[in-house]
């Protein structure tokens, strides 16, 4: 027989999963930041370097993008001992979606156009104000709906981080629902911060698509 809902038990549920949400939120904003920076950087040693260098980062981040995100998450939970579980789910998740982000630069900087470059290199710009002022803005715009996407994605993969002990908010309705018997209404409500927090992103993301497809 199905358990039946308690409104009570939902509002005592509230505080434990904003705490929860909140660890899950930051988890999220310090990780994609982490991603979004070191994919960049990823993308332009792939583009610009020689292949003794691109070829082994290229083959760290496959490595890094084809193994599974619980046993990055243990392997350097076991390993670093004296970093905090949060701390190292942080950096993990960064990392991991690095790895993906990388790809979605490596998309947009092919996708500038040819006479971009050939206009930098008949004006004689630098390589580097050439990748800062020509290159890099044109390549980030292009690649906002997918980046957008993946800090969804990075969204939604923080209750993997239970498996390294951090009470995100997966974690906290389970253990509200062990305490008071409340799976129903713990669980239920952390769907629901997930998806209040998810949707109005995804919504933008699509109006966003739409907008860049008209320059």
């Amino acid at each position: 027989m199905m358990a039946d809902w308690s409104w009570e038990r939902a509002r005592e549920a509230l505080p434990v999963l904003w705490d929860g949400f909140q660890i899950t939120l930051l988890a999220t904003l310090l990780g994609f930041a982490l991603a979004a920076v070191l994919g960049l950087v990823i993308a332009i040693i792939r583009q610009t370097m020689p292949r003794w260098i691109a070829g082994p980062v290229h083959a760290v981040s496959e490595f890094v993008r084809l193994t599974p995100l619980v046993v990055q998450l243990l392997f350097a939970y076991t390993l670093l001992t004296q970093f905090s579980a949060l701390q190292i789910g942080i950096v993990v998740l960064g990392i991991h979606y690095s790895s993906y982000l990388a790809e979605v630069y490596r998309a947009g900087i092919e996708a500038v156009p040819k006479g971009q470059w050939e206009a930098a290199r008949a004006l004689s710009l630098p390589p580097t104000r050439t990748w800062r002022a020509v290159v890099l803005p044109q390549a980030i715009r292009a690649s906002l709906p997918a980046l957008g996407t993946n800090a969804v994605s990075m969204f939604k993969d923080t209750p993997f981080l239970f498996a390294i002990s951090v009470v995100e908010l997966v974690t906290a309705a389970q253990q509200f629902g062990a305490r008071n018997f409340a799976y129903l209404e713990a669980i239920t409500m952390a769907g629901i911060f997930f998806l209040v927090a998810s949707y109005p992103t995804s919504v933008l993301i699509r109006r966003l698509e739409k907008r860049l497809a008209y320059y």
